[in-house]
């Protein structure tokens, strides 16, 4: 656990560096912000629909041949695509660039893989939890180096990155282990490595295929937020990529505390359904608050409120996992990746076009908040789902 633990921290860490400043390295080929967030919306579509075709190919594969030369493929597409980000000369550069990066960019899937490769059914959520720390430690370092750097300049971030890239593959390479034996592995079947074909597989497991919806929901009021971010507090509060990067680094630790240090009592007290809903509820008065907010400062005082968001997606995440076999944990974990994909392509398409219906609103109107609410709709639907469906199947809430 402390190897994957450690990969996934720099991995994060590479790309979260690169958050605050990708909307601005947009900005040196356009003018204006309604350019501004269309050139982003092309980036963001580019890397969803490439990493929805991807991810269940990615999946199948470490299915066959193991955990550890998937993620080494996608540590090296991830290097190359940061230093040609840096070097960019144009705007359809950069997109061709996400498309690459987005086909070869399924770390996340593999890890939650490898974790439940390595952890019995019991231990998952609290396992996923500890990742999900990973992440959210990232996040607290990424941004914020990544906001500095590009105070400096915006191109220098990537090259940091990129330069963390070639480190963890280097790590992986020499240091980390394989997850998966060889008599777990299963043989590469064609017909099951396109995105529908995972989707209706991952709908089949055993129950709990329902809470797809709720996952495709909860991913899209998340990856709405993502896309929706940096331009909102630039538009709203003035903000440039230092301040986002500080913003991110406060998303960081309460993800840290939230998934790192909180989950684990909790798990002891409250199944993983119970921690699920608990996590919506708290989310979706988060997205609200987001976009309610007049002051930046108040920003961070909807993160912190915001504590008990972070252990909704390892409780689900483990009730799936808990639900698919030993031999498919890749594929499993590569759909749940093609459904997040999926749904990175609608968000920037829903939350830029919110966006830019608003943009020319003035600094602090309410309404540049149009994403969040629509985010704290999308969540709240999921948390009503999810009740809905353990009422209906308790013997699903033990999955």
């Amino acid at each position: 656990m402390g190897f994957i633990m450690v990969t996934v921290l720099i991995d994060m860490i590479s790309i979260g560096l690169i958050v605050p400043v990708l909307p601005h390295i947009v900005g040196l080929f356009t003018s204006g912000n309604d350019a501004q967030t269309q050139g982003f919306l092309a980036l963001s579509l580019a890397f969803g629909i490439a990493n929805f075709i991807g991810s269940p190919v990615l999946g199948a594969l470490s299915d066959r041949f193991g955990r550890r030369p998937v993620l080494l493929l996608g540590f090296a597409g991830l290097a190359l695509s940061f230093f040609v980000t840096a070097n960019a000369p144009a705007l359809w550069v950069l997109v061709v660039v996400r498309l690459f990066s987005g086909a070869m960019q399924s770390n996340i899937a593999i890890a939650n893989a490898y974790v439940a490769d390595i952890t019995a059914g019991a231990d998952r959520a609290r396992r996923f939890g500890q990742l999900g720390a990973m992440f959210g430690l990232g996040f607290m370092l990424g941004p914020v180096i990544g906001g500095l750097l590009g105070d400096i300049n915006v191109r220098l971030p990537f090259y940091v990155a990129g330069c963390l890239a070639v480190v963890n593959w280097l790590y992986g390479f020499f240091v980390l282990p394989e997850s998966l034996p060889p008599e777990k592995r299963r043989p590469l079947e064609l017909r099951k490595m396109n995105p529908v074909a995972a989707l209706q597989g991952l709908a089949a497991l055993k129950g709990v295929g329902p809470l797809v919806i709720v996952l495709a929901l909860s991913s899209l009021a998340q990856f709405m937020l993502h896309t929706s971010w940096v331009l909102y507090t630039k538009f709203k509060f003035g903000w440039g990529p230092g301040q986002v990067g500080w913003s991110l680094l406060a998303v960081g630790v309460v993800s840290v505390i939230s998934q790192g240090v909180l989950l684990r009592p909790m798990l002891k007290r409250f199944p993983a359904h119970q921690l699920a809903l608990l996590g919506m509820s708290s989310g979706s008065l988060a997205y609200l608050g987001f976009g309610l907010v007049s002051q930046g400062w108040m920003m961070y005082v909807v993160i912190g409120a915001n504590l008990f968001g972070g252990v909704a997606a390892a409780a689900m995440q483990s009730i799936i996992s808990n639900a698919a076999d030993a031999s498919q944990q890749g594929r499993t974990m590569g759909a749940v990746s093609s459904l997040n994909s999926l749904m990175a392509v609608l968000a920037p398409i829903i939350a830029l076009e919110l966006l830019r219906w608003v943009s020319h609103r003035p600094p602090g109107d309410l309404l540049i908040g149009l994403p969040f609410f629509t985010c704290a709709a999308l969540q709240a639907l999921a948390m009503l789902i999810t009740l809905r469906f353990f009422r209906r199947h308790p013997a699903a809430q033990t999955a």
